[in-house]
């Protein structure tokens, strides 16, 4: 069960790009509380460095600021490092759909820059983000990894195409590559300010801040929100995982599924408020419902995540009632 037994070799290193992002800078910290070493590369585009500001003070921590787009920086990054944890990318399908060429620079080209590299340095395993959003418009739930449909964003299709290169690098270069297919992912950290904002912490601040919020839809899409401690475990357990995961993509996720009207009322009892929420439209390229089935990470991963949606929205909203400013 979780991460904190996990033993890696003595002298391991870890890169983690998007080190200073909401799940990086959560991996960062994990990776030292384990003992090991950790390089962090960030350009801070997305990331943020109050995520990182402690983590500047052990003795084991590297900041590399710096972007995926540049070769050559991914080349410096990469020397003598153990496992890649590559989390750099941009997130949101609606802002992927106002802006496709940037997510093709960052999360296409990024990535690949940052495998070709890996490659080059001779990196044990190289462990990347992917997304629930590639699952498209396949209808049938729970989610099962070999059952994908057409895209409904240019976010989705650059997670899917991270998969295809990472499929080959295992095939053509013997690079082990291990793709997480996060599914909503949420906690301390994650950004609540902004347009694009997740809708955790989103809900979490306008709620504290007496803004009544907005439910894109009819409040019945759902959701497996999945809290980072699994997201964690997962990445982890991918470093030590075998030859048969590589070249793999795994759903990341707990395997439950939260409509968006009871996450709200959830939320709201959690910080005693009796709020209404507004609906609004439906976003342009949400999948109406995601639910994952997790057996394929349990059995190559060994993937067993400890934290409910339960458990970790009680943790996560008590976080931002101490930290949202």
């Amino acid at each position: 069960m979780g991460y904190k037994n996990l033993e890696f070799p003595k002298d391991s290193v870890f890169l983690v790009t998007g080190g200073a992002g909401f799940i990086g800078s959560n991996l960062c910290e994990a990776i030292l509380g384990l003992g090991y070493k950790v390089r962090c590369l960030d350009n801070f585009s997305t990331g943020k460095r109050e995520n990182i500001e402690e983590l500047l003070k052990n003795p084991n921590f590297t900041l590399i600021e710096g972007d995926i787009r540049d070769y050559n920086t991914c080349l410096e990054a990469t020397k003598d490092v153990t496992y890649v944890l590559n989390q750099a990318a941009w997130g949101s399908v609606p802002r992927s759909i106002a802006m496709p060429l940037e997510y093709e620079q960052v999360n296409i080209m990024g990535t690949l820059n940052m495998m070709e590299a890996s490659r080059q340095n001779g990196v044990k395993k190289f462990v990347y983000a992917s997304s629930s959003s590639v699952y498209g418009d396949e209808p049938n739930l729970p989610k099962v990894e070999t059952k994908v449909g057409k895209v409904l964003s240019p976010y989705a299709l650059t997670k899917k195409t991270d998969e295809e290169y990472g499929r080959l690098y295992t095939v053509l270069y013997g690079l082990e590559t291990v793709g997480l297919r996060y599914f909503n992912v949420f906690g301390r950290r994650q950004d609540p300010h902004g347009f694009y904002a997740a809708v955790i912490p989103k809900f979490v601040k306008q709620i504290l801040e007496g803004e009544q919020p907005i439910i894109n839809g009819d409040g019945q899409h759902s959701r497996d929100f999945t809290y980072i401690e699994n997201v964690i475990e997962a990445n982890l357990k991918a470093c030590l995982s075998g030859p048969e995961a590589a070249g793999e993509a795994f759903n990341v996720a707990y395997g439950g599924r939260v409509f968006m009207v009871d996450l709200f009322k959830t939320i709201a009892k959690l910080l005693g408020s009796d709020m209404e929420p507004k609906f609004g439209p439906d976003r342009p390229g949400d999948i109406k419902h995601s639910n994952a089935d997790i057996s394929k990470a349990r059995n190559l991963l060994g993937y067993d995540p400890d934290y409910s949606f339960e458990d970790g929205i009680k943790l996560c909203v008590e976080w931002y009632k101490e930290n949202l400013k």
